[in-house]
């Protein structure tokens, strides 16, 4: 029976992300996934003062995840990833309930935004390659009653995603223009970790 993946063991995934978890999946990944527990707002301060640009800090969170989860299985490969959302200079935060996600959507509105995803793969304790992606989203002039209403229709679950939006489901509603690919968009650029995959030996194909 052919094989994708050499290794005896799965990747692991330090994340607990469905959206990121699915994604390997669909690339025929065999994977497991276990929360980093890194204090994310912490490496952001850090990062802070360091001047770190956003790009950069993606590439640090994605580095510090994969790093936690490397140094509890050394025998592992394993993947950190980790996205940021710039618009004007401003870096945006997961919202923490309805009222943050409301304002962070009228501070999007009839904006073009970037979302800088990274990633970071560890073995041993030591961070072996890294990768990054940009993608850039203007967002349709909304109006209160419309972000309104689709809170409403999105859900709770919208509340995970830094820009308060899933483009596989209602968030395709709010955008005018898409620059980017896909997975980039959803947090884990496929493209660039295969190619670190295959670097590594990690990938038959």
């Amino acid at each position: 029976m052919p094989v994708l993946w050499t290794h005896a063991e799965k990747l692991l995934l330090a994340s607990t992300s469905a959206t990121r978890l699915a994604l390997l999946v669909s690339a025929g990944l065999p994977v497991e996934t276990q929360d980093s527990g890194i204090d994310e707002r912490a490496i952001e301060d850090a990062a802070g003062h360091e001047a770190l640009d956003p790009p950069a800090l993606a590439g640090r969170l994605a580095a510090e995840k994969a790093l936690a989860v490397s140094r509890r299985h050394p025998e592992r490969v394993v993947l950190g990833a980790d996205q940021v959302l710039e618009c004007e200079g401003a870096v945006f935060h997961k919202p923490v309930g309805r009222d943050t996600a409301k304002s962070h959507l009228m501070a999007l509105s009839g904006r073009r935004h970037a979302l800088h995803s990274a990633g970071a793969i560890a073995i041993g304790g030591q961070v072996i390659e890294h990768f990054a992606a940009s993608a850039h989203l203007t967002m349709r002039p909304l109006t209160e009653q419309a972000i309104d209403l689709y809170l409403d229709l999105a859900g709770p679950d919208v509340l995970k995603s830094v820009g308060v939006y899933q483009l596989e489901g209602f968030g395709i509603h709010l955008f005018e223009t898409v620059e980017g690919d896909h997975s980039t968009i959803l947090g884990l650029p496929l493209l660039p970790l295969l190619a670190s995959l295959r670097r590594l030996g990690s990938l038959a194909l």
